[in-house]
């Protein structure tokens, strides 16, 4: 058996996730002849079929499937191996954008950042404050080196790590809602105004989290407006409860909170692109991330273990 190159792989690799030649010579910003002789030369090397031809679209017979799924391995590590390599010459970065998403703990996550840019004085700090589904836009756009915000999984662009799952909980002010003979649901709160957060995407679908269709709704950009609202008795709506607890305790806003209303656990997380190369600055700052993790867990979630 001959030895086949990387760029037969690749080659073969593109035409299987694109479905045919021409597609698979445009990803790559090849010559279709050259993809074609490359996976051509392939086949003869190896002496198997890889793909079947017979088809509208081109697709891998059986062998072709089992030696794609093996190459696809090959071909994750050469592409770990370059992003490691890129990023072992890169300096020090000149700025970092970073993305605080609308329910992360702002005082502990802010004061993390300034201790931590204190210590890289020649890399400037872009800071960002977005909503919903607005961070998660920013990332995956290459706005974005760093999101704070609710996890997103399932992308595997996405390197995660775990911050902690916040508790969000209904409230209102006393007196706001008329007293309810049972335990209230969703077409209850019909003739009330929600307030929601605003979602600050500027392409992508937007998304709804709580809302109760057909009610009137009082949109806000951040949770502190969104609570202060809430506090004059002039909406209600889902907080998260680590932002709330001291007015639950004292009696400034009560729970909404049911099996009809049950509120809901958000993961909060940080998310970095996992198929791009990270400079030292963004790494140290990952880093510390990882370090501090345990009290940020602590912080967004003990209102919930007191209370279990």
């Amino acid at each position: 058996m001959s030895e086949f190159t990387l760029h037969d792989l690749q080659c073969f690799d593109a035409v299987v996730r694109e479905g045919g030649f021409q597609a698979a010579a445009e990803t790559l910003h090849r010559s279709h002849p050259a993809v074609f002789a490359a996976v051509a030369k392939l086949e003869r090397q190896l002496d198997l079929q890889l793909l079947d031809r017979g088809g509208y679209r081109v697709k891998a017979t059986p062998a072709g499937q089992s030696f794609h799924r093996r190459a696809q391995a090959l071909l994750r590590e050469l592409a770990g191996l370059r992003a490691h390599a890129e990023q072992l010459s890169m300096g020090q970065e000149s700025e970092l954008n970073v993305v605080i998403g609308d329910f992360c703990p702002r005082p502990l996550l802010l004061g993390l950042l300034g201790k931590f840019f204190a210590q890289w004085p020649a890399t400037r700090l872009n800071l960002h404050f977005e909503a919903v589904t607005g961070p998660w836009e920013r990332l995956l756009e290459g706005d974005a080196d760093l999101i704070l915000h609710r996890m997103e999984a399932g992308d595997a662009r996405v390197e995660w790590l775990d911050l902690g799952r916040v508790p969000f909980v209904p409230v209102a002010a006393p007196g706001y809602l008329a007293p309810a003979r049972r335990a209230l649901r969703p077409e209850d709160l019909r003739d009330y105004t929600q307030c929601v957060m605003r979602d600050t995407a500027r392409h992508a679908p937007a998304r709804d989290f709580f809302m109760i269709e057909g009610a009137r709704q009082c949109t806000v950009a951040d949770q502190v407006m969104k609570k202060e609202i809430i506090l004059q008795g002039l909406a209600w709506g889902h907080m998260p409860r680590f932002l709330v607890e001291d007015e639950l305790r004292d009696g400034r806003l009560l729970s909404l909170a049911n099996r009809h209303l049950p509120g809901s656990v958000e993961a909060l997380a940080a998310g970095r692109r996992a198929d791009r190369p990270q400079g030292p600055v963004m790494t140290g700052l990952w880093q510390a991330l990882r370090r501090h993790a345990p009290v940020i867990r602590q912080t967004v979630s003990s209102a919930r273990k007191r209370n279990q």
